[in-house]
Formats: structure tokens, C-alpha cells, sequence
């Protein structure tokens, strides 16, 4: 069963957000914002597309930005969010593979090889090393 989601009409989120309609209007025409759209062509508001409008308005009202740069910040938002996602998988990967090698304690099949030694903090290092003790 498909849950439905919400969403607003054109008018609806006009009065919600005290602008016109055709400013919303302009703001798909200059492709910054995406609604769906219903059979009969009406155009359908999603939570997603009302957050982006918060954004938009916000860098028109708050910061002066004109419609360019706000086009050109949320083409910049939307790369740094896709190379975010990307190092979060890799970073993902990394810790899975870090896993398995630690896992099968095959280190010599490692990228570098490891060799197995007591971790020490540098100052208890330090100490043993003036006391004479052999650190290996």
C-alpha cells in the first residue's frame, strides 16, 4: 500500500508564504523549483518542495541574492550534498573492509603492512625510555 504524501496547491502555499502565485510560477519557470502535477495539470506542493522555498525565500528576502545566484547556490548545495553522500560512502566501505581484514587478522594481504605493537601513550613511551626499558 503507498502512503500518501502532502501536498499543497498552488494557492495554498501562496497564502502560506505571503507571495504571489506567480511568483511560485517564475520560480518553476527559472527551474528552481519542481512541483508535481496532477492529471488535470494542477500543480501539487510536496514538504520537500515547500523546504526548498523556505531556502529560496531566504536568500531572496534575507540576503538580497537574485534569482542567478540563488540558482547558482542551490546547484552548489545540491554537488556538496552529493559529494557528501559520496564520502559517506566510502567512508562506509573503508570501515567495512577495515572490519573484515581486522576480523581474519590477515594484515599482510594489507594495502600496508601492520605490524602488531602495544599502543602506548607518548609520555608513558617517554618515561620508559628514560628508565632504560626496551620498547618495542
Amino acid at each position: 500500500m503507498k502512503k500518501d504524501k502532502a501536498c499543497y496547491t498552488i494557492g495554498v502555499v501562496a497564502r502560506m508564504y505571503d507571495i504571489h502565485p506567480q511568483t511560485l510560477r517564475l520560480y518553476e519557470r527559472e527551474g528552481l523549483l519542481k512541483p508535481s502535477r496532477t492529471q488535470g495539470n494542477t500543480r501539487l506542493y510536496s514538504d520537500e518542495d515547500l523546504k526548498r522555498l523556505e531556502f529560496i525565500l531566504f536568500l531572496t528576502r534575507e540576503l538580497g541574492v537574485n534569482l542567478a545566484g540563488v540558482d547558482v547556490i542551490l546547484n552548489l548545495k545540491s554537488q556538496v550534498e552529493e559529494l557528501q553522500n559520496q564520502v559517506d560512502q566510502l567512508l562506509e566501505f573503508i570501515k567495512q573492509e577495515f572490519s573484515k581484514v581486522h576480523e581474519s587478522e590477515e594484515f599482510s594481504k594489507s594495502i600496508v603492512n601492520v605490524s602488531k605493537r602495544k599502543v602506548m601513550k607518548v609520555e608513558d613511551l617517554i618515561m620508559n625510555k628514560v628508565r632504560g626499558e626496551n620498547v618495542e
